[in-house]
């Protein structure tokens, strides 16, 4: 049976590790986790057959076809454990820590299945770190009381072959920049790591946000109209006039800015307007002088609550030279208080965020006193996109308010959008731009603590560059708007949906004081043609259409249940005929619930489709951006 023995190895009451769960489709991803146990060592993963196909490789994989890198096969693991990162408690098979080091896809060079029954698998990676050909060759030859696992790992001589390869030079996280220490929240760096200092750091752009936009630019490049242009040449004017009129400001802003050369030149001189970069994480990076020169800070007392601002929906993108744009990280909401070297989370309705330890050292990367920062906490994917099913699969929360096993391993970080306030002063007057710009002056980003990046006027495309990497949305903010503790139009949120049409299998019933039923049991079909429920959509309807529904529904009721598993609901649930075809709107496909399965988060109902067969309702997997853009781009067939 698939998965035995990696369930037989685990208590899932005791260890953060995901339950086993075979998918139904496998894609071609492969994974690489770093695993400081009793031995440390590399785990390589090859997605295949609904399972994890698994390696231990003591020394790593290399890219130097030279190293011939044993590799011991070893149990099967569950796809969900594509994401895991973190520490498995002590007393638990495989205690110890474990780091994401190097994700991505991974393609068979023949078939896969009969390559690796003969024990001759060959494939070529995409990864971040490792690219190129590769060979997984079992061990003819067996060592005494050896049960047959030894493989070896081997990269082939190309175009990504490099002589000399050192592992340790990439010894970080591609989730989170962490190293494996840091991730362990223990300082045992020197036993376990080596060149530490040659790693990369965390980086304050989203690299896959900046290709991303940048294929967008290059593809609307030379696209405007006579209008665009006209409208262009009137933002440039206007830009031109407020430059000219403000020309004091803008001298005095670039005053504000800090340099290590500004720091060497006034260390000495403490009433000096210039700022300085501190080395101690408690100390202020702007002088008292230069703060009280920005226009709009006012000298106060820092504030125990805020109501953080609020977006205004709008229907689409827009570009205005006016308006910077960001992304809308997928997360929850969070103003941070820090002060006298610790940290204070908040939500928008006042409670205080206890179930992420490791926030704790925000403080350490921000150079202030005393500072509040707006911003956003989130769960990252393998690319670093924040994904709303996995911060519920990290904190545990599932649809209702009920709570489910939390998966601590799933890396978060704190995106920082806004500053409110800093070393004595409030910034709620001065202007959005000026209090990003400052922001960014006094944090030191890294795999926890990132700056959220803005485009100015390309609203348009940051949409669209947003919507091929499969985001929520962007937010649209006003340059010069001040922060108000309230819903405003300074700032607005463009949302980016998909839909689906699905199968009605069902409805629940109505709750307080709504008449005929609550929701619709949604349904799609799968390879062996059973109907799986991927959600409920109770929203969306008028009262006629509600009305309407309800008598096609009452014809369709049967006793026996259409579903090839139970819906999960906390009200009673009718059964339907599957005869019905519905267009639903929805924000992604989560994992919520207590069966792990594939659900529609936020499906809001559109309309029956006549022109859809029930049987045509199948899940359409979500495919790489990156990889049909490139084909697109290409000119290849789809």
């Amino acid at each position: 049976m698939p998965l035995q023995e990696y369930r037989r190895k685990r208590r899932f009451k005791e260890t953060p590790e995901p339950p086993p769960k075979v998918e139904s489709k496998s894609g071609h991803r492969f994974v690489v986790q770093k695993h400081r146990a009793s031995h440390l060592h590399y785990d390589f993963r090859l997605e295949m057959e609904g399972v994890l196909k698994s390696w231990a490789v003591p020394k790593g994989p290399s890219l130097n076809p030279a190293d011939k890198r044993l590799a011991m096969m070893v149990e099967d693991h569950p796809v969900s454990y594509f994401h895991f990162e973190g520490v498995i408690p002590p007393g638990n098979y495989g205690a110890g820590t474990v780091m994401v080091w190097d994700t991505g896809t991974w393609e068979p060079l023949g078939n896969a299945s009969a390559m690796l029954r003969d024990g001759d698998l060959k494939f070529r990676l995409q990864g971040e770190k490792l690219k190129g050909d590769f060979v997984l060759a079992r061990m003819r030859s067996r060592r005494p009381g050896s049960k047959g696992t030894e493989w070896l790992l081997i990269k082939k001589r190309d175009a990504h072959a490099v002589e000399g390869y050192n592992i340790d030079k990439f010894d970080y996280s591609v989730l989170t920049q962490r190293s494996i220490a840091e991730i362990a929240g223990d300082g045992k760096s020197a036993e376990w790591e080596s060149d530490r200092k040659a790693a990369p750091r965390g980086k304050a752009k989203d690299a896959w946000l900046a290709e991303s936009l940048a294929r967008v630019r290059k593809k609307t490049a030379g696209m405007k109209t006579a209008e665009d242009t006209e409208d262009a040449e009137k933002r440039k004017s206007k830009i031109k006039s407020k430059t000219a009129s403000s020309k004091n400001e803008k001298q005095m802003t670039s005053k504000d800015k800090v340099t290590s050369e500004q720091y060497k030149k006034t260390k000495s001189s403490a009433s000096s307007a210039s700022s300085a970069v501190l080395s101690s994480a408690s100390s202020a990076v702007l002088s008292p002088a230069v703060l009280s020169s920005v226009k709009g800070a006012q000298k106060t007392t820092m504030p125990r609550g805020i109501r953080p601002m609020l977006a205004t929906l709008v229907d689409k993108p827009f570009s205005d030279d006016e308006w910077l744009f960001e992304i809308k990280w997928d997360g929850y909401r969070a103003v941070a208080y820090i002060e006298g070297g610790k940290v204070r989370l908040v939500s928008r309705n006042q409670n205080e965020f206890g179930d992420y330890p490791e926030l704790a050292d925000l403080p350490k990367q921000v150079r202030a006193r005393n500072a509040i920062v707006d911003g956003e906490i989130v769960a990252l994917d393998e690319e670093g996109r924040s994904s709303f099913s996995l911060m519920q699969q990290r904190t545990g929360i599932l649809s209702g308010g009920r709570r489910g096993p939390k998966r601590t391993g799933v890396p978060i970080a704190y995106y920082a959008f806004d500053l409110l306030y800093l070393d004595g002063y409030s910034l709620f007057r001065v202007d959005l731009e000026k209090r990003k710009e400052l922001l960014k002056q006094i944090i030191t980003p890294n795999g926890l603590l990132r700056y959220s990046d803005h485009f100015v006027g390309e609203g348009e495309r940051v949409y669209e560059a947003a919507k091929q990497k499969g985001l929520e949305g962007i937010v649209a903010k006003r340059r010069g708007s001040c922060y108000l503790e309230k819903r405003t139009r300074e700032w607005l949120k463009i949302k980016i949906t998909q839909t689906q049409e699905c199968v009605i299998g069902g409805y629940t019933d109505p709750k307080g004081s709504r008449e005929h039923f609550g929701s619709l049991v949604l349904g799609l079909y799968d390879d062996k043609q059973r109907l799986i429920p991927v959600g409920q959509a109770g929203s969306g309807f008028t009262e006629q259409t509600h009305a309407a529904m309800w008598q096609r529904l009452k014809k369709l009721e049967t006793d026996e249940s259409p579903f090839a598993a139970k819906p999960e609901s906390s009200r009673r649930i009718h059964f339907v005929k599957p005869e019905l075809v519905a267009e639903i709107k929805f924000s992604e496909w989560t994992h919520e619930g207590q069966s792990g399965a594939i659900r529609m988060r936020a499906p809001i109902f559109q309309g029956l489709r006549s022109d859809k067969k029930p049987k045509e309702c199948k899940f359409e997997p979500v495919r790489s951006a990156k990889e049909e853009v490139r084909k697109a781009e290409g000119g290849e067939a789809a």
